[in-house]
């Protein structure tokens, strides 16, 4: 299986490519997507969302994991990353490629174990799950990493499978 992990923002996109198969990971690809501050925000989302679609139409993964949308404190914020995920959704759904969203907490507790662990604990996971060097930069893309592998143990649990098969 090949999971497509996405960590949605409009300043930065993290996105990793990982396989999982017989119960090892290795990462197929990572990096981020970056838009420059000044640039006008639709200009922004066009890029996104062209990038995004160029990146998953190589790729072809059996499933796009993305990290659901939680509103902190700016309003503003949440909105402008809302969008920007959005057209993330809209160039997967176009390329019929499923879409599967996970919970900060569902993340952290799919990587290291802990719902609460602290962010340098989910990368390191990360990192050594995936059997990588280093931790990949800037922190979007291994966030996007762990995402992915989150959908990974997800997708292939029994209560999983007993959930698709009564849909």
């Amino acid at each position: 299986m090949v999971v497509f992990g996405i960590d949605p923002g409009y300043a930065i996109v993290g996105w990793g490519a990982i396989s999982f198969r017989a119960n090892a990971y290795k990462a197929l690809g990572y990096g981020s997507i970056e838009t420059e501050a000044h640039t006008d925000f639709n200009r922004r989302l066009e890029y996104i969302y062209d990038e995004i679609f160029a990146i998953l139409n190589r790729c072809r993964p059996d499933a796009l994991a993305i990290e659901r949308l939680y509103f902190q404190t700016n309003q503003k914020t949440a909105i402008n990353v809302a969008q920007a995920r959005g057209v993330t959704l809209l160039a997967a759904q176009k390329l019929r490629i499923p879409i599967f969203e996970y919970t900060p907490l569902q993340v952290k507790t799919a990587v290291t174990g802990y719902g609460k662990a602290k962010k340098p604990q989910v990368m390191e996971m990360t990192r050594r799950l995936l059997k990588l060097d280093e931790i990949p930069k800037p922190d979007d893309t291994a966030d996007a990493l762990a995402i992915a592998i989150c959908h990974a143990q997800a997708a292939g649990s029994p209560l999983k499978m007993a959930m698709l098969k009564n849909q």
